[in-house]
C-alpha cells in the first residue's frame, strides 16, 4: 500500500472537536430543544408575572426566590430515584415536570401560586441536570465524556440563544401579550423534549473492577468527591454572575446603556457555541484536572477585566476592557464546564450515581439561589468587591485542583508505580 493510500486523513469532525453523532439524533435533539424552551422563557418570567397578571415585581422576585430555595432537595430525591430507576426516566419526568409548571404559570396570579409554580419549574431543572451528566455516559460511547459535555455545552448556548431570539422577535411583533402564548409554546416544547429522551436506548457503563474498597477508602472518595463540590461553586457563581450582576454593574456603576449586558451576553454565547468542541479537544489540557486549573486561572484574568473601567483613571476604556473581559470570561467557561463535568462521573468510583451527582447539582442550585443576594449586597458596597471577590474564589479554587485526580488516574498511576516496582525487582 502506497504512503498516499495509507495515510488517513482527518475528518472535519475530528477536526471540530466533535464526538460521534451518529445513532444520536434524538439525544441531540432532546438537548437542543430543553435549551430552547430554556432560553424562551427564563428572562421573561419575571415580566409576565409582573406585566400580564399585575403583580408586584418586589413581592414576584420574593416569591419566585421562595419557591426555588423549595425546590433545592430535589437534586438528591433525583439522584435517588436515578439510582432506582437509571438517570432516563428521571430526565424524562424533568422534563414532563417542567411542562407542567410552566401550563401553570397560565394560571398563577397569586403570589403563593407563583412560589408554587417555581417550585415545579426548579424542581425539573434540577431534576434534569441531576441526571443529565450521568445519562451521556449511558448513550455514548466510552473515552468521549468531555467531547459530549463540550458539544451539549455548546447546543445549550445555541437553545437558549434561539430561544430568546425567538422570545424578543415575538415581543416586539406582538407586544406584551405574547407572553401567554410564548409560556403555552415553551410547555409544548418541554414535553417534546421528554418524548426525544424517553425513546432513547440506554446502556450502562460497564464497571472498572475497582474493589468496593475499605470504610478508609470510601471516606477518602467522599472527602475529594466534597473537594470538587466545593471547587465548583465558583464556577456556579461566575455563570450567575453573567445574568445577575453583568446589567447592574454596566448601567449603574459605569452608566452603558442596558443593550450593554445583552451584547456581552451574545458574545459569551457565540463564542462558546461556537468554540467549545475545538478548544476542548485540541487547547484545552487533555487532564480534568489541569483543565480546571486553567479554567480558574483564565476566570480569575477575567474577572480583573471587569474590575478596570469602575477604577476611575480607567473609566474611559469600558467597552474594551468589559470585551476583553467577557471573552476571557468564555474562554475559561469552555475550559471549566467540560472538565468539571467529566469531573463530576469519573473522580471516584461512585461518582456516576445518585447521591454524589445530587451532591454536585446542589452546588448548582444552592450557587443559583444564593447569587443574587450575595452579589447584590457586594455592589452596593463597592463596584469592585463582587468581581475581587469572584477572583480570589477563583484563584483559591485553581490552588486546589491539582487534588482532582480522578479515579481512572489514581488506578493509572498505581498500575504503573506496581510496573516499575516489579522492573526493579526483575533485572530481565
Amino acid at each position: 500500500m502506497s504512503a498516499a493510500t495509507g495515510t488517513r486523513h482527518p475528518s472535519t469532525a475530528s477536526r471540530l472537536g466533535l464526538p460521534e453523532l451518529r445513532g444520536h439524533g434524538r439525544f441531540v435533539t432532546g438537548n437542543l430543544i430543553d435549551s430552547v424552551g430554556n432560553g424562551m422563557l427564563l428572562p421573561l418570567g419575571l415580566l409576565y408575572f409582573t406585566d400580564v397578571q399585575g403583580l408586584p415585581p418586589a413581592h414576584v422576585g420574593i416569591a419566585m426566590t421562595v419557591g426555588q430555595a423549595i425546590a433545592l432537595p430535589v437534586t438528591f430525591l433525583a439522584g435517588h430515584l436515578m439510582d432506582r430507576l437509571g438517570p432516563r426516566p428521571v430526565v424524562v419526568a424533568a422534563n414532563v415536570l417542567s411542562a407542567l409548571g410552566f401550563t401553570l404559570f397560565l394560571f398563577a396570579d397569586r403570589l403563593w401560586q407563583v412560589a408554587a409554580v417555581h417550585v415545579l419549574v426548579q424542581a425539573g431543572i434540577n431534576m434534569y441536570f441531576t441526571a443529565q451528566r450521568t445519562l451521556i455516559l449511558h448513550v455514548t460511547e466510552p473515552g468521549q465524556e468531555r467531547a459530549w459535555f463540550a458539544f451539549t455545552g455548546s447546543l445549550r448556548n445555541i437553545g437558549l440563544a434561539a430561544g430568546a431570539a425567538a422570545a424578543a422577535g415575538a415581543l416586539t411583533v406582538f407586544g406584551k401579550g405574547a407572553l401567554w402564548w410564548l409560556i403555552a409554546v415553551d410547555a409544548a416544547t418541554y414535553l417534546l423534549a421528554a418524548l426525544c429522551f424517553a425513546t432513547l436506548t440506554t446502556t450502562p457503563p460497564e464497571p472498572d473492577g475497582t474493589p468496593p474498597g475499605t470504610q478508609a477508602t470510601r471516606t477518602g472518595h467522599t472527602r475529594r468527591y466534597l473537594l470538587l463540590v466545593a471547587v465548583n461553586l465558583p464556577h456556579v457563581l461566575a455563570q450567575a454572575a453573567l445574568s445577575v450582576l453583568v446589567a447592574l454593574y454596566t448601567t449603574r456603576a459605569l452608566g452603558l446603556p442596558a443593550s450593554a449586558a445583552s451584547l456581552l451576553f451574545v458574545v459569551n454565547t457565540v463564542i462558546v457555541s461556537g468554540c467549545s468542541t475545538v478548544v476542548t479537544a485540541h487547547l484545552a489540557p487533555k487532564a480534568p484536572r489541569r483543565a480546571v486549573a486553567a479554567g480558574y486561572l483564565v476566570m480569575a484574568a477575567g474577572m480583573g477585566a471587569f474590575m478596570l473601567p469602575a477604577v476611575p483613571p480607567l473609566a474611559s476604556t469600558a467597552w474594551v476592557a468589559l470585551l476583553a473581559a467577557i471573552t476571557l470570561f468564555s474562554m475559561a467557561e469552555i475550559l471549566l464546564g467540560p472538565a468539571l463535568s467529566e469531573l463530576s462521573v469519573t473522580l471516584t468510583p461512585e461518582a456516576a450515581g445518585g447521591f454524589t451527582q445530587g451532591l454536585y447539582q446542589f452546588s448548582w442550585a444552592i450557587g443559583m439561589v444564593a447569587a443574587p443576594a450575595l452579589f447584590t449586597l457586594l455592589l452596593e458596597a463597592g463596584p469592585l468587591l463582587p468581581w475581587g471577590a469572584e477572583a480570589v474564589a477563583c484563584l483559591i479554587a485553581m490552588a486546589a485542583a491539582p487534588a482532582l485526580k480522578s479515579a481512572t488516574s489514581v488506578k493509572s498511576a498505581k498500575s504503573a508505580k506496581s510496573a516499575n516496582r516489579h522492573r526493579r525487582r526483575d533485572p530481565r
